[in-house]
């Protein structure tokens, strides 16, 4: 073994001590849907960890033991702050102080579609300004193949440290499903992507302590196109049965009826079921990344980017659904009032991104229908648009539900009753086939 080869696996094996023994500092930079959960799993099985977010009422936040994600449950996050293995900051220069960063920021697109990493290379720069030897670096944004190791590799190295000598550097992609309770954080593998496969080893040593497993894969890039794949892979099966949806509706065919049927094959099908539209941080997003990045190829994702135009334009197919169903009551979309059940991108959780509610209401204000909405998990959002303009959830009552003209089921909470909402509902159209168990009103409820 060489002396450099020695040196190299000498920081490694003190850190990785380290990390056996509880005792390495953790730096997770992004309080956010990743970042928190993810900084309360380091630090429930004792490591000290520090979250640093930008956002102060996200640090003030935590540092009061308070949570503002479902995920995280308050009677386990306080004791974390409490006992001092958690705590938040909005300082970039403790980062000096950690032995493993964890970079958790998002990864949106650009107003032309394009890959916005400006969070990332912010992050990066920070991370590099106070970089250390023996240091582990993981970034887990979802982003498109080949970001760790041409972009964020050279803001590090140009310190003059290099990456599995001085540092380790890894992609670990965030596969968290919010509002999934049968597989929180801990409970999904990590796929693991080093730049060297000492970095690999490292990052793998830190995972396992608190994660089910580690999947090894040859490089970050394979790590980074893992997890577009994943969500490229639910953006064409959900295109697929949006399709089916659009055609069973003009063969007079119910297309939960054909989905329900097909799933009871044992094998060769996976259940993906129809909606108005995708949402979240990934689905809408990472293929776009992967397609902006196939182009560097001289490749054309012509079948995802088939997929993604599908699913964007789904909304407006739920809209002329919905004008069609106010036309045939002899009603007339300008001056209607449509309540919207459901604001969040998937039931039961708050996270109104890139939902599709988001759209179908400013189609509908456009065309001066008049709306309201009800979310029991968003009490208040911001519309899109370049003005600051809000939107608050009113209050579910009979006289609510009998009073709108028509009432539009876009997201499927669990915790409303749609027996009672069709019993004083005028009529609705059901984008989630919510509606599937009531008994009365049925003759009231038209599907997608």
């Amino acid at each position: 073994m060489t002396i450099l080869k020695e040196q190299e696996e000498h920081l490694a094996n003190i850190l990785k001590e380290k990390i056996y023994q509880r005792s390495a500092k953790v730096a997770v930079i992004g309080l956010g849907y990743v970042g928190l959960p993810m900084a309360v799993e380091q630090a429930k099985i004792g490591f000290s960890v520090m979250g640093i977010d930008q956002d102060l009422t996200k640090v003030e936040q935590v540092n009061k033991g308070k949570s503002y994600i479902r995920d995280v449950p308050e009677d386990i996050l306080k004791p974390l702050v409490e006992n001092g293995n958690l705590s938040a900051y909005h300082r970039f220069d403790l980062l000096m102080q950690a032995d493993i960063v964890i970079i958790c920021v998002p990864t949106p697109l650009k107003p032309m579609n394009q890959p916005d990493l400006s969070f990332v290379l912010s992050a990066t720069r920070e991370v590099a300004n106070q970089i250390n030897p023996g240091q582990l670096i993981c970034l887990e944004s979802t982003t498109f193949p080949g970001t760790t190791q041409e972009v964020i590799l050279p803001i590090l190295e140009a310190t003059g440290l290099s990456a599995g000598k001085d540092f380790f550097l890894a992609f670990s992609p965030e596969r968290v499903d919010p509002g999934n309770k049968n597989y929180t954080t801990k409970d999904i593998s990590k796929v693991i992507g080093g730049v060297t496969p000492l970095c690999r080893d490292v990052a793998g040593a830190f995972y396992s302590q608190s994660l089910k497993g580690v999947v090894p894969v040859s490089s970050p890039a394979a790590a980074e196109m893992t997890k577009i794949f994943e969500n490229t892979y639910r953006s064409v099966n959900i295109a697929l049965v949006n399709e089916f949806m659009i055609l069973c509706d003009r063969m007079g065919l119910d297309i939960w009826e054909v989905v329900d049927a097909a799933a009871t094959k044992p094998f060769g099908i996976q259940t993906f079921y129809p909606g108005p539209g995708v949402g979240g941080h990934c689905i809408p997003i990472d293929p776009v990344y992967l397609a902006w990045k196939a182009k560097g190829y001289d490749f054309y994702t012509r079948f995802i980017d088939l997929a993604v135009e599908i699913n964007t334009h789904v909304s407006e197919y739920v809209v002329q659904k919905l004008i069609n169903l106010l036309n045939k009551h002899k009603k007339c979309l300008n001056g209607a009032r449509i309540l919207i059940l459901g604001v969040a991108y998937k039931k039961d959780i708050d996270d109104v991104r890139e939902s599709p509610a988001l759209k179908i209401i400013n189609y509908l204000q456009e065309k001066q229908a008049e709306v309201v909405y009800h979310d029991p998990y968003v009490p208040k959002f911001r519309l899109t648009g370049e003005q600051e303009r809000y939107m608050q959830s009113l209050v579910l009552t009979e006289e609510e539900i009998a009073r709108a003209d028509c009432v539009l089921i876009v997201t499927d909470h669990s915790n409303v009753d749609y027996q009672w909402v069709a019993n004083h509902a005028r009529f609705v159209l059901d984008t989630r086939n919510a509606t599937k168990n009531v008994q009365r009103g049925k003759d009231k409820i038209t599907k997608i």
